[in-house]
């Protein structure tokens, strides 16, 4: 039986839809905001009212793209089988316009409801590529919130084996942009930079986290205390060296973990997920140890990576054949375990 599922996200700065038929992604589009900018972060306030204004448009655009030929709005939602959002974690005010936006969808159209947890569905954006891994398989997940290894042994069956026990990779990326004088979002611009720049010019502390959880608090510190030593013409001149070196730093942290889980469990088929994924060096450095340690690898496209409506699609697309539905009584959180 075909199954096409609309899909939403919203648990921080982008609106998205997706519509997903049989496990195929029909569309996905995404509504970016632009107005957190001259904050240098996400303003809680200001993105729950961008998702209300955007949510709308968002939605029937992904759906005109998924349904080309269709002419009849009514036409369109009568071929949806179920209604999908994320649920947790994120900004609470965001995740409000989601939920609320997905069960009065589902209720005027009596059609199931699905609940997705983000970061389970940052893991299984890896499934959406034609060229997918098998499980079980392990999957390193970085974003500005979250820094996990999760072992997956079936779409529905994932354990986090290893995650931050402080900050996440995303926030460092973050935080030493701003120390370096970098507008926000200040992450893509330090990738940006490092192309250019030395990766060994300056060493930074790596802590030594014992097992396969992840500690960046005492990397923040050290970029932190070196820079306040320097001027500010030297930081200037030496951005592309000091850029390259932080990320190398970063980067090292994770996939020296990476290489630990893969001894540990045995599982050889290693999958990166979230915004970070998107950082060209992490992408390059995991496919190079990759070769070198005979792994199997797999890195989603660049629209997979950041939040997109495309992976809690495929994320529902699983739980739909499980039987896993939410009522209506579904309330987001912003803080839940798996």
């Amino acid at each position: 039986m075909s199954v096409t599922i609309l899909a939403i996200e919203s648990s921080c700065d982008e609106t998205s839809a997706s519509v997903c038929r049989d496990g195929v992604i029909l569309s996905n589009r995404i509504a970016n905001q632009t107005v957190h900018e001259k904050y240098g972060g996400v303003v809680p306030e200001l993105a729950s009212r961008a998702h209300m204004q955007n949510i709308v448009p968002v939605v029937h655009t992904a759906l005109r793209e998924a349904f080309p030929l269709a002419s009849d709005p009514v036409e369109i939602l009568q071929t949806i089988d179920a209604i999908a959002f994320t649920q947790s974690p994120g900004l609470i005010g965001s995740l409000l316009v989601g939920t609320q936006f997905a069960k009065s969808l589902a209720l005027s159209l009596q059609v199931p409801l699905i609940a997705v947890h983000h970061m389970q569905a940052h893991v299984l954006a890896n499934l959406i590529a034609e060229e997918r891994p098998e499980f079980p398989f392990l999957c390193l997940t970085v974003s500005g919130g979250h820094t996990q290894i999760v072992l997956a042994r079936s779409p529905l069956d994932l354990e986090v084996i290893g995650q931050t026990i402080d900050d996440a990779a995303g926030e460092a990326f973050d935080k030493s942009a701003k120390l370096l004088g970098l507008p926000y979002p200040g992450g893509p611009l330090i990738d940006k930079y490092a192309k250019e720049g030395n990766p060994h010019a300056f060493p930074f502390a790596e802590p030594q986290i014992p097992g396969l959880d992840f500690s960046f608090s005492g990397l923040k510190t050290s970029v932190r205390y070196f820079l306040q030593k320097q001027t500010p013409e030297f930081i200037q001149e030496k951005r592309n060296d000091l850029c390259a070196s932080v990320q190398h730093t970063i980067i090292q942290i994770l996939l020296k973990k990476v290489k630990k889980a893969v001894r540990q469990t045995g599982v050889n088929k290693v999958c990166i997920a979230g915004g970070v994924s998107a950082n060209s060096g992490l992408r390059k450095s995991l496919q190079e140890m990759g070769e070198a340690q005979g792994w199997q690898t797999f890195i989603p496209a660049f629209e997979y990576c950041t939040d997109n409506a495309a992976m809690i699609a495929i994320t529902a697309y699983y739980k739909y054949h499980a039987g896993q539905f939410a009522g209506l009584e579904a309330s987001p959180s912003a803080r839940a375990e798996w």
